[in-house]
């Protein structure tokens, strides 16, 4: 089983250099790597100062970049259902070449390359999958993503293959357009299972690491911070905080002011985001491009050490017996208990926190049993439920 690695952090803040920095180091310490960039704007092969193509592409020994191409992966992944998009505005006399581009929706080429993680794990190839992401806004609606695909898997695509076997003519001659088939359902369903298959491995604890990489700057904390409560709402572990670009003390005096505000940010930073550890890195005399400075920016990172390690192992996610009844525990550090709205409807529990939305599906244990009320402690969300036997 591959260990998965997933750098993500605000845009500029070097999440591409220490993803690089790390599977540089990784194959050099002997693990089969392949780097994979999900973030439209690839600049994996900057980094490396190489070619990389949308197929896996040596770098060095044991190492592989990859920069997974829209066109590409939509044909991979979109297929059948392309083309019945496409059907769909050439029957509204649209141009042939125009219905074709018109399918390329908003956020298929980050969604394409964000499958391909499930590929290269399934492939065995590799022992280490590293994924440079987007920035932390398009990676979490991305990661989000399998949620809504379980909706859809459970409810509406049995539903409407039944309304396409049974009146599909019929339809399409009372609403003046195509209506798909089973073969566009059976598409849909391969394509958000795939996407069911991304999530379990990168929610899987025992594979799979979110590492946020972080500057010392307002702003980039505030982003780090709103992205570790998100990734913990959606049951991705995070295991690593890196502290990007911190100036050393001979700055001189042009640096002075700013030094001093990295260096009082630091164990605001440390203390925030315990106990996941915190790494600092220091800020590089020259850019780092190419092997020699990512190998330095990688020794600096873990030193001696082992960069898949796992360095904190946490369950955001649990449900243990209180009393008579039973307490519902999720992690949502730097959450106030006015952001988290709650509903129950039947076997699932719906959480919201600012614009972010998880439907949690309930273990048996508490399906008949009635929720009795919440509270925040110590940014742990607990939901009380009574005995099942109380709700009949």
């Amino acid at each position: 089983m591959a260990r998965i690695l997933l750098y993500t952090g605000k845009g500029g803040v070097g999440k591409t250099s220490v993803a690089a920095a790390t599977a540089l180091l990784c194959a050099e310490r002997g693990y089969r790597t392949i780097v994979v960039s999900t973030d439209m704007a690839h600049s994996l092969g900057d980094a490396f100062d190489a070619e990389i193509g949308s197929e896996p592409t040596k770098l060095a020994d044991n190492l592989w970049g990859h920069e997974p191409e829209v066109f590409s992966n939509i044909e991979k992944y979109w297929g059948t259902i392309q083309a019945y998009v496409a059907d769909l505005f050439s029957w509204r006399a649209l141009d042939e070449v125009m219905a074709e581009e018109m399918t390329i929706l908003p956020g298929m080429d980050e969604l394409g390359s964000l499958l391909w993680i499930a590929d290269h794990h399934d492939q065995g190839i590799y022992d280490v999958i590293i994924v440079d992401a987007a920035p932390t806004g398009e990676t979490l609606r991305l990661l989000a993503l399998p949620e809504a695909a379980r909706w859809w898997v459970e409810r509406i695509g049995p539903l409407g293959k039944r309304m396409s076997r049974l009146g599909r003519p019929m339809l399409e001659r009372l609403i003046g357009v195509p209506v798909p088939d089973e073969r566009v359902f059976d598409a849909t369903e391969r394509l958000l299972a795939r996407l069911r298959h991304v999530h379990d491995l990168l929610a899987d604890p025992k594979l799979s690491s979110v590492r946020l990489v972080l500057n010392l700057e307002r702003v980039a904390i505030n982003e780090a911070q709103r992205s570790f409560t998100y990734f913990h709402l959606y049951g991705y572990p995070t295991d690593l905080v890196v502290c990007n670009r911190v100036l050393p003390r001979d700055t001189g005096d042009y640096f002075q002011g700013w030094r001093d505000a990295q260096q009082a940010y630091l164990p605001v930073v440390e203390e925030a985001f315990a106990p996941v550890p915190l790494r600092p890195v220091p800020h590089l005399e020259s850019e780092v491009v190419g092997r020699e400075r990512l190998r330095e920016l990688g020794r600096l990172l873990f030193g001696q050490g082992d960069p898949i390690e796992f360095f904190y192992r946490g369950r955001p996610y649990q449900v243990n017996r209180d009393g008579d009844g039973f307490l519902l525990s999720l992690e949502l550090p730097f959450t106030t208990r006015d952001e988290v709205e709650l509903s129950r409807h039947g076997d699932e529990l719906v959480l919201q926190v600012g614009g972010w939305r998880r439907t949690l599906l309930l273990p048996r244990a508490l399906v008949g049993a009635t929720t009795q009320g919440a509270r925040m402690d110590n940014g742990s969300l607990q939901v009380r439920f009574a005995p099942a036997e109380r709700s009949r």
